[in-house]
């Protein structure tokens, strides 16, 4: 019963009544009814392993957009059920079920192609699925706005991940968005500025304190190198080092400098590999915190590395 309802407003009465067949609350000194159509959100049964959640479930699973139909269409039963009729009947729900596969319209074909594309590549990437849902729904709302025509599916599933990894804070690079789908990582960007822009979708840019953990585990650094480097990148941001650079970069150069700080070395190349970056960067970054944040005496006293 609703807390909000104490007594009734007709009769003042507090002798009320829940009528849970008709969802209805009910005054039992005047009959009046107080409420009515009250929805019970709880499920009536109990499910004790998977088979009897099956049997017993009376409702689909929740809608995706990373089916074609939303996850709202229908199978014509299942084979085994199929097999068991008579041969007559069995070959026309054969034919059902085959017609019912074929899809009418070129949006549903390019949503079936593009979808189980974009299924591959977040799965290379492992990313999230909150992440591979709101790319399908990026790109279902750019083929419904023909924002695809003239361009290569894949470049546009690609560009739809990347916004999406950047919306959900989930740092991946274009570099690697580019070796899981095999287009190049300029076209990734350019598709992904397209995309954004004609949709609408307000991205804010990468904060370089994503990619520190992943650039840490790859390096196989301690925590504590991997803390200093987020204070390392902190004093930067607050020095405003960071306005105009490359988050990966960054990122990258206070890993580098944490790790020399921490008698931890690891090669330029070996960081701007993980980093996606070249050396040069990661050395202009690695000169500029050293000076701006005046750094140098505390890397000498650990040792300074190439």
């Amino acid at each position: 019963m609703p807390h909000y309802v104490k007594k009734c407003p007709e009769c003042g009465g507090i002798n009320l009544i829940l009528n849970k067949d008709k969802g209805e609350i009910i005054c039992k000194d005047c009959g009046l009814v107080i409420e009515e159509k009250i929805v019970d959100f709880g499920q009536e049964w109990s499910e004790f392993d998977h088979e009897q959640g099956e049997k017993r479930r009376r409702a689909g699973a929740p809608m995706t957009y990373t089916k074609f139909d939303r996850g709202l269409g229908t199978d014509i039963g299942k084979e085994s059920d199929i097999y068991q009729l008579s041969g007559k009947d069995r070959n026309k729900f054969f034919r059902l079920r085959k017609w019912q596969h074929r899809i009418s319209t070129a949006i549903e074909r390019n949503l079936k192609l593009a979808l189980a594309e974009l299924k591959r590549v977040a799965s290379y990437l492992k990313l999230p699925k909150s992440v591979e849902e709101e790319s399908a729904r990026i790109y279902t709302m750019a083929v419904q706005r023909g924002l695809v025509r003239g361009r290569s599916m894949e470049s546009v599933v690609a560009g739809a991940l990347y916004a999406a990894c950047r919306r959900h804070e989930v740092p991946r690079t274009l570099d690697e968005l580019s070796e899981a789908s095999g287009i190049d990582k300029k076209e990734i960007g350019r598709t992904y500025r397209f995309v954004t822009r004609e949709l609408g979708i307000r991205i804010l840019p990468s904060n370089p304190v994503d990619y520190i953990s992943r650039f840490s585990a790859s390096l196989k650094l301690t925590a504590s190198t991997q803390t200093k480097a987020v204070e390392i990148l902190e004093k930067a941001q607050n020095s405003e080092l960071t306005s105009g650079r490359g988050p990966t970069g960054i990122a990258a150069a206070s890993l580098y400098v944490a790790a020399l700080m921490n008698n931890e070395k690891r090669t330029q190349r070996e960081v701007a590999d993980v980093a996606g970056v070249t050396e040069v960067t990661i050395r202009n970054r690695y000169k500029e915190l050293i000076k701006k944040l005046k750094l140098n005496d505390k890397v000498k006293k650990k040792g300074r590395g190439k």
